[in-house]
C-alpha cells in the first residue's frame, strides 16, 4: 500500500491517515497498535522493554546518534518487561516501540503528555524514537507499552494566520469571553478566583509521596499526593520555587472538529514561571458536538528559581490553532475515554475524584 498527500496540502493528519501511514510502512510499530492508541490528531507512543539511566540530559549533536550517546552516558540499564520505578530528578532514556520512515513532505512533532517540551522530527526522518523521562514531582512506575508521549504529523503550513484565527473565532467562539485576545494565538489566563470550584483554585504537589503507576486509572487518593489551594481575597497565588501546581484557565475553550490546537507558553522573558499543558488539544476538545460545553484548560505550573506571584486573569499561555488535513473519524471525547472533556479544575486520570 502506498501513502501520498497532495503537493499543496496544508494540515495535520487525522486518525484514519495515521492508520494509513502505518499500513504503508511509514510508521513501524514493534507490535500492533492497541485500542485508542490512535487519537483524533495524534498517535500515542509506547515505551519499549529496556530503560537506561544516564548521567545527564543531552542532545545527540552533529555526527552522533542517540544510541551512541546512551553508550557514553549510561549509568545502568534495566528491563521494563515487568515494570520498574523511575525516581524523581533522575534522567532516563527509553527506546520506543514505534519507529518512523517519513516521506519528505511530512514532519512530526512529539509532545509528552505532561510537563515537558516539544521535540520536532524532521521531514523524511527514518529511524528509531526515544523518550527522555525525568520525573520531577512523583516517582513513577512504568512498563513496556506505557504511553507517556504523543506524535502529531503535519504537511505544509498548518498554523492559522491572524485573519484566519479571527474568522474562526467569529464563527465558533473559541473562548467564552467577549474581548478575546487573539494576537499570536488565543490568550489563556489563570483562574484564581475560586468561583468555579467552591473556593479552591488548584492543587500543589506534596513531597515524599508514594509511587504513581502511570497505567493505573483512578487508583490514588487525591489527599495522598496533593494539597488543595484556597482562593485568596486578592486573587493572587505565590508560586514557591521548585513546587508543582495544578491550576485551571479562566476561559473555557473549544477546538472545532476541523482544527487542532497546542498551548505555547507565555513569553519566558516576562516572568520566572513556566506553564505546560498535558499533551495536544485534539479536534473536538470542549466542543458542543463532541459532548463538551467549552472546557477549561488544565495548567501545570512550576516556578523557576525565585518566588513568583500569579494574579487572577493573568495571561499564562496562548492556544495556537492549526488546520486539519481532514476531519477525524472520532473527535476528542467520543469513544476514546477522554479525561478532560467539559472539565473544570481536574487532576489527571490517575487520581480518584
Amino acid at each position: 500500500m502506498t501513502f501520498t498527500v497532495a503537493a499543496d496540502a496544508n494540515g495535520i493528519l487525522p486518525d484514519r491517515m495515521i492508520a494509513a501511514m502505518a499500513e504503508a510502512g511509514l510508521i513501524l510499530p514493534a507490535y500492533d497498535f492497541v485500542e485508542s492508541q490512535i487519537q483524533p490528531a495524534s498517535l500515542d507512543l509506547r515505551l519499549g522493554d529496556i530503560a537506561y539511566r544516564v548521567r545527564a540530559s543531552f542532545l545527540p549533536g552533529p555526527g552522533a546518534t542517540v544510541a551512541e550517546r546512551i553508550d557514553e552516558l549510561k549509568l545502568h540499564e534495566f528491563s521494563l518487561a515487568d515494570g520498574a520505578v523511575l525516581e524523581t530528578n533522575c534522567v532516563y532514556i527509553v527506546p520506543l516501540l514505534e519507529s518512523l520512515a517519513l516521506p519528505p513532505e511530512i514532519v512530526a512533532a512529539a509532545n509528552p503528555k505532561s510537563s515537558t517540551g516539544l521535540d520536532m522530527i524532521g521531514a523524511g526522518y527514518h529511524g528509531p524514537l526515544y523518550a527522555e523521562i525525568s520525573p520531577k514531582t512523583f516517582p513513577v512506575l512504568v512498563r513496556e507499552g506505557s504511553r507517556l508521549s504523543q506524535v502529531r504529523f503535519r504537511t505544509g503550513d498548518a498554523i492559522l494566520n491572524a485573519d484566519e484565527l479571527e474568522a474562526l473565532h467569529a464563527a465558533e467562539r473559541l473562548v467564552d469571553i467577549d474581548d478575546a485576545d487573539l494576537s499570536g494565538g488565543v490568550a489563556v489566563s489563570v483562574d484564581l478566583s475560586g468561583e468555579k470550584a467552591s473556593g479552591f483554585v488548584g492543587y500543589r504537589a506534596k513531597r515524599h509521596t508514594g509511587v504513581v503507576d502511570v497505567d493505573r486509572r483512578s487508583g490514588y487518593a487525591v489527599e495522598d499526593f496533593w494539597e488543595p489551594i484556597s482562593a485568596r481575597p486578592d486573587g493572587s497565588l505565590i508560586l514557591d520555587p521548585g513546587e508543582f501546581y495544578i491550576l485551571a484557565s479562566k476561559e473555557a475553550v473549544q477546538v472545532p472538529p476541523d482544527y487542532a490546537a497546542e498551548m505555547v507558553p507565555f513569553d519566558p522573558l516576562v516572568g520566572e514561571f513556566r506553564v505546560h499543558y498535558a499533551g495536544f488539544f485534539d479536534p473536538g476538545f470542549g466542543y458542543a458536538g463532541a459532548g463538551g460545553q467549552g472546557s477549561r484548560a488544565v495548567l501545570e505550573v512550576r516556578s523557576r528559581e525565585v518566588p513568583f506571584i500569579l494574579e487572577h486573569g493573568q495571561i499564562v499561555g496562548r492556544l495556537v490553532y492549526e488546520k486539519m488535513l481532514a476531519r477525524p473519524d472520532a473527535m476528542y471525547g467520543q469513544r476514546i475515554g477522554s479525561n478532560y472533556q467539559a472539565q473544570g479544575l481536574k487532576l489527571s486520570k490517575h487520581f480518584r475524584v
